[in-house]
């Protein structure tokens, strides 16, 4: 009997070539053999995804398969065989890499299927899905990607970069060892706003390719240290103030350091410990995205030293003034 390709990838037979493409990823992320070392039948579905979209992706074998069904190549003089490739992993027609990619133009970036990072190599050698995948590549290409097309090792590095700098954007340097022995030197730009655990990508500055290929990719993990008074949410800043007595009860204006500059913060009189006043557009601004908010926290904080007749003044201000602040607290 023989086999509806369509119905391998899930679609119906008037799908576009956008909608095939993306039931082709889709399949690939939840069938591949690698992510199902356990399962048999996952190697075997993965192929005949494969088999399926190296056709349906080709508009003349689209077109032949939608005349004759899966004996098409009878009709086709000379039109390979889409099953002839490696198996699971797809045929010269499968559209990874290469630059004569089937069909559509359709090419698959393996960081979309398996996130970022996937094909990457650790420095000093490849790995993962690099060596994976190295088979594809373009139409006439005999399944198999030319050495000068393959690229060079992707290199991992990891990055701790001030709390400001992360706020504001700025400059860094990190020290890339190569696999040749050599180390150099690279600045990298940080993004204003970028949040810790984000990854920034130096583009061409990782392992040569083999045989003049292009060169792999540095993956800098970027970590951001803590601030002695400023926390972040997002693109929240808090801060806690400390005012005196005297400015809690009366009120004041008092100046308060922001990623913009010095701001004069206006504390109403009368303000309690634990009041958050909000300073709009204040907070982290990353980069093609609107301002976040400050919020500063007042800490009213005693005089270290009274003498008797202030600690007199306090105690009948407290008998005078007998409201429980606590009768409102609740489990």
């Amino acid at each position: 009997m023989s086999e509806d390709y369509y119905a391998t990838l899930g679609i119906n037979r008037s799908a576009s070539a956008e909608e095939i493409q993306q039931a082709y990823r889709q399949l690939v992320r939840k069938y591949h053999p690698d992510l199902n070392p356990d399962d048999a039948s996952a190697k075997k579905k993965f192929q005949q995804v494969q088999t399926a979209f190296d056709v349906l992706n080709d508009d003349k074998k689209k077109e032949l398969y939608d005349r004759y069904g899966s004996n098409f190549e009878a009709f086709s003089e000379g039109a390979g065989a889409p099953g002839s490739r490696t198996p699971g992993f797809g045929g010269a027609g499968a559209g990874f890499g290469g630059s004569g990619s089937s069909g559509h133009g359709f090419e698959i970036n393996l960081e979309d299927l398996f996130g970022p990072g996937a094909g990457a190599a650790s420095a000093g050698g490849s790995g993962g899905f690099a060596d994976l995948f190295k088979h594809f590549g373009g139409r006439g290409g005999g399944g198999k990607r030319s050495a000068t097309n393959q690229r060079g090792a992707n290199l991992q590095h990891e990055l701790t970069v001030p709390f400001t700098t992360a706020v504001t954007g700025g400059e860094a340097q990190i020290i890339v060892h190569r696999a040749n022995g050599r180390s150099e030197t690279l600045q990298v730009k940080i993004p204003a706003g970028i949040d810790d655990g984000k990854k920034i990508r130096l583009r061409g500055q990782g392992e040569p390719g083999p045989a003049g290929g292009p060169a792999g990719d540095i993956l800098i993990k970027v970590h951001v240290a803590p601030h002695p008074f400023f926390r972040r949410k997002g693109k929240r800043l808090d801060v806690r103030v400390p005012v005196t007595l005297f400015e809690a009860i009366h009120g004041a204006k008092i100046d308060v350091p922001t990623p913009q500059g010095t701001i004069a913060l206006s504390v109403p009189p009368g303000t309690s410990s634990g009041t958050k006043l909000r300073v709009k557009g204040h907070g982290v601004i990353p980069r093609q995205s609107s301002p976040g908010d400050l919020f500063a926290e007042i800490q009213i904080i005693l005089p270290k030293q009274l003498d008797d007749a202030d600690r007199r003044q306090l105690e009948m201000i407290a008998k005078k003034h007998t409201d429980n602040p606590r009768n409102t607290l609740r489990w």
